[in-house]
């Protein structure tokens, strides 16, 4: 693990180095956000699959309906039903999950990279490298303690407060949007045990980011900050046809 380690702190020097002309001291973290974009390129194909497969839902909804109305005293047969249309029109209910699955690992590797004091024996520079006058090792707290929210450090970390919470307020509205055009039935969704608890909550994820950004080191933040408003943009454009969402982006725009 830990030459692996080293081998990724190696690559994000390495970037760092390449970016070093245009951002200078800042040149780690512009190497983070791009490592972030490369990420999310690979990923974009399994994006791509999960609109597909939420737009190909979409479709079957009056297929559903009907099968609700046929089997509303019998949950167990509604459900094997419903999953029986998915495997015949070859859609898959968590298809949607894969591409956050898949970043997870990039995730944990920025995490880890950064709250370890040493890589490979040797001790961890990356950690004292900056966005601006924040360290990217540190964490919020750090900042508070060294010069408040509004201090040098502090002003980093509201500046990714704001961009979180544009990108989950803009979130917010379209998931809502979403659902009001798309409304579950009455007693749940039949597609996946316990979507229709998901599915109520799904609205106000968006601001866990905040949590998350305040309580992981700055350089997993930058990830998450990078990535979050990717799938902002990537939904956008990859949703743009789906009921409920023309109204949001209109406003956005």
């Amino acid at each position: 693990m830990s030459a692996f380690m080293s081998l990724f702190a190696d690559l994000v020097a390495h970037i760092a180095d390449l970016l070093d002309p245009l951002f200078h001291a800042s040149a780690t973290a512009a190497a983070i956000v791009l490592f972030t974009a490369c990420v999310r390129l690979l990923v974009h194909p399994l994006s791509r699959a999960a609109a597909r497969g939420q737009k190909a839902r979409a479709k079957l909804s009056p297929q559903i309906a009907e099968l609700r109305k046929k089997h509303a005293k019998n949950p167990e047969k509604l459900q094997k039903a419903v999953l029986e249309l998915h495997r015949e029109e070859q859609v898959s209910p968590l298809s949607g999950c894969l591409p956050s699955l898949f970043q997870l690992p990039a995730f944990f590797l920025l995490y880890h990279l950064f709250s370890s004091s040493s890589i490979g024996g040797d001790a961890n520079t990356l950690l004292d490298h900056k966005l601006f006058a924040a360290p990217l090792g540190g964490r919020w707290t750090d900042a508070l303690a060294e010069g408040g929210v509004f201090g040098a450090q502090g002003l980093v970390y509201v500046g990714l407060f704001l961009l979180v919470a544009a990108v989950a307020t803009f979130n917010y509205r379209r998931t809502k949007s979403q659902m009001a055009a798309n409304p579950l039935p009455q007693g749940g969704d039949q597609q996946v045990p316990g979507m229709g608890a998901i599915t109520k909550v799904m609205p106000l994820m968006s601001f866990m980011t905040l949590f998350t950004v305040a309580v992981v080191p700055l350089a997993a933040a930058l990830y998450v900050v990078t990535s979050t408003t990717w799938s902002a943009v990537e939904r956008a454009v990859l949703y743009r046809d789906m009921p409920g969402t023309s109204g949001v982006l209109a406003t956005a725009g």
